[in-house]
């Protein structure tokens, strides 16, 4: 295996108000999900965080979660995680691009997600990067759903500067001159 190239790593987030995460797991390769869940809640704790833990059948169903708890419930932020490894059929690229796409999409409306779902080519590729001592994706990914939400949280407390406010805090109409709004 090739040498690891290292890469900066941003410090963690630190919250006033406590954060609540959902960690959604396809166990699909049972012993490399159990250290991407481990390093994701490591991840969460260390900030005062807490999580809950759902397991769905594969990679594919771990963004239909995510978007079930989205809608229904109050959770800050989410990890998505799982691995799929190539095999002999196209179906490695189906889930790999599907179930990105479906996190994608839910990120870009608003939905702080982590994705930690490795698509690899074979298993020590995924034994290495699950491993919490090791690249540790699980905790990577929940560091990224923290960020997200820090930065959420941080704009959302926004109440002046610059960007677009509606038409009733930010737009007076001119009058006609007589004190009667111009239409």
């Amino acid at each position: 295996m090739a040498g690891h190239e290292t890469h900066y790593i941003l410090p963690r987030p630190a919250f006033d108000k406590p954060v609540k995460l959902l960690i959604v797991v396809a166990p699909y390769y049972k012993d490399i999900a159990d250290n991407l869940v481990a390093g994701a809640k490591a991840e969460i704790e260390a900030v005062g965080g807490t999580w809950e833990l759902v397991e769905v059948p594969g990679a594919l169903e771990v963004p239909i979660a995510i978007a079930m708890a989205d809608r229904m419930c109050n959770f800050d932020g989410y990890v998505a995680l799982g691995c799929v490894i190539r095999g002999e059929t196209t179906h490695y690229d189906t889930v790999c691009n599907d179930s990105s796409r479906a996190i994608q999409l839910m990120g870009l409306q608003g939905a702080c997600i982590g994705n930690g779902i490795l698509t690899v080519e074979n298993r020590p590729q995924a034994e290495v990067r699950a491993d919490p001592a090791a690249m540790n994706k699980g905790g990577g990914a929940a560091a990224a759903a923290l960020h997200l939400i820090a930065l959420g949280r941080k704009w959302g407390a926004s109440t002046k500067g610059v960007g677009f406010k509606p038409l009733s805090e930010s737009i007076q109409l001119a009058d006609k001159g007589n004190g009667t709004p111009t239409a």
